[in-house]
């Protein structure tokens, strides 16, 4: 690049410069990033006045130095309510405003001493701007659309981890391909800086496949959602991105999307390890169907307050929204505000509400943790002549029946049944040696401190012994969402807890 040049981009304005070196710079400062703010700004330093781009009713969208004086804003509207592209205005002492229109866009507004001799290099940098400008709004377009089809896709799962798989349905239907029924459930982990790209990459490799979601909660995963029968596609996920780990579920219908969801994130645990960075979910037996009608009984009594809830204020929230609410405070804790996309006030108001109807903690019990996941896992797979509404006053933990034959089983009696002592046993044998510390930690309601406190170990010991625990059972224990409610069932099924 020649000197004269250099000189113009840095804003110097040598005498003799040419129209043919201006346009050459305004070429060069258009391919720059930020085009618009770019040219404006050498705009400004070239003419020593102040360049705006300024809407036809007024609006100020961009300017350099500063804003522009109220002269060029009323001459603009004058022009643009007249219909007319260029003019220039006389201004305070010898300034002048001199205006030209981008097309169809806003107007390029130059308020300075004698800006009427600047006259040609205006006209010449509205038809680069205006080329700026229409690609800076495709951008922005583009970058909406991408948006609303982001946010309708995680209303989509938000849709189904609430069990809606009817209006998931027809929302799917107006975006794109249907969604896979039967389908599993995929995990991706990848770097956070680099999820949006992966993402799209992963669209173009599914081919309208699968279903691909950020996750609302950990900004470092990708859910996707596949056909069963494409076995093969996480393969091809793991090898087009190599720095991805890979969690896969289960073959679930799309009403078990939530149990999918806890078995991928349970399996990426294991992928972290794995040669090729993918793992499935090692099939383990699930307690909800081992209970029966009976399990569905008393599922239905402990959930009916938050079923049959109707709220006082239109705006407050309704059974689907508390329901929705308890699941994703057991999956995900306090980050279930970011998957509800609520503020934490409103998550805690709710959660309190949520207890004072089903007489539960919440926050505090992991017994009462554990009984509401149960009944929130047992809903999902209840037979459809056990929905109707159970009366009566609920007692998640109560005693079996008490002479009462419309009364459901208590939590215990459910518990005591062979077939769910021989599924708990399934759960706690692979602990081995780590049984012990599981214990410790399930007593102290899941909390390190608690625990390394009864076991007179350090945090950091305590720490190190759940995660041989988790490599043992291939789950999640100290990440949400955690196995801690199935092993909190299982040992008490047996009677350790």
């Amino acid at each position: 690049m020649r000197t004269a040049e250099i000189r113009r981009m840095t804003g110097e304005s040598p005498a003799g410069t040419t129209r043919a070196e201006d346009l050459q710079a305004l070429v060069l400062l258009a391919g720059r990033r930020k085009a618009v703010r770019t040219v404006l700004d050498w705009l400004g330093r070239r003419t020593g006045g102040t360049v705006a781009l300024v809407a036809g009713d007024g609006t100020v969208i961009a300017a350099s130095p500063g804003r522009p004086g109220p002269e060029a804003v009323a001459a603009v509207e004058d022009l643009h309510r007249r219909g007319v592209p260029s003019g220039v205005a006389g201004g305070s002492g010898a300034r002048t405003v001199h205006v030209v229109a981008l097309g169809h866009g806003p107007y390029l507004a130059l308020d300075g001493r004698d800006s009427h001799r600047h006259g040609t290099l205006l006209a010449d940098a509205a038809r680069v701007l205006d080329l700026c400008w229409r690609l800076e709004e495709s951008e922005r377009a583009r970058r909406r659309t991408e948006l609303v089809e982001a946010h309708s896709r995680e209303a989509v799962l938000h849709l189904l981890m609430n069990g809606s798989v009817a209006a998931a349905h027809r929302i799917a239907g107006a975006m794109g391909p249907r969604l896979p029924n039967p389908a599993r459930v995929c995990v991706v982990e990848c770097p956070e800086r680099r999820r949006s790209a992966i993402a799209e990459r992963l669209t173009r490799t599914a081919a309208g496949r699968a279903w691909i979601v950020k996750c609302p909660v950990r900004p470092h995963h990708l859910i996707a959602i596949v056909p069963s029968g494409l076995g093969g596609l996480e393969v091809e996920i793991a090898e087009q991105v190599p720095e991805c780990r890979i969690g896969v579920s289960g073959e679930v219908t799309l009403g078990e999307t939530p149990l999918g969801y806890e078995q991928a994130f349970h399996t990426l645990a294991t992928a972290r390890g794995a040669p090729d960075r993918r793992a499935r979910f090692r099939r383990h037996t699930d307690p909800a169907p081992l209970l029966g009608p009976e399990g569905a009984r008393w599922a239905q009594h402990v959930l009916q307050p938050c079923l049959s809830y109707e709220p006082a204020r239109r705006a407050g929230p309704g059974a689907e929204e508390l329901i929705g609410t308890l699941g994703s405070w057991l999956s995900f804790g306090t980050a279930a505000s970011r998957h509800l996309k609520v503020h934490r006030n409103t998550l805690a108001a709710r959660l309190r509400l949520i207890e004072g109807l089903l007489g539960l903690d919440l926050t505090t019990s992991l017994a009462d943790q554990s009984a509401a996941w149960l009944a929130l896992r047992l809903r999902t797979h209840r037979p459809a002549h056990h929905r109707n509404p159970l009366p009566g006053p609920q007692d998640p933990q109560g005693p079996q029946r008490s002479g009462d034959p419309d009364r459901p089983a208590g939590l215990p009696a459910l518990l005591a049944a062979p077939a769910a002592r021989t599924w708990a046993r399934t759960q706690v044998d692979p602990l081995g040696d780590a049984a012990g510390t599981v214990r410790a930690w399930l007593r102290a309601d899941a909390r390190v401190p608690a625990t390394a406190d009864s076991l007179g170990l350090s945090l950091p010991g305590v720490r190190k012994r759940l995660i041989r625990a988790e490599e043992l059972l291939g789950r999640s224990l100290l990440h949400a969402p955690s196995a801690k409610y199935e092993l909190w069932l299982a040992m008490r099924s047996l009677g350790e807890l």
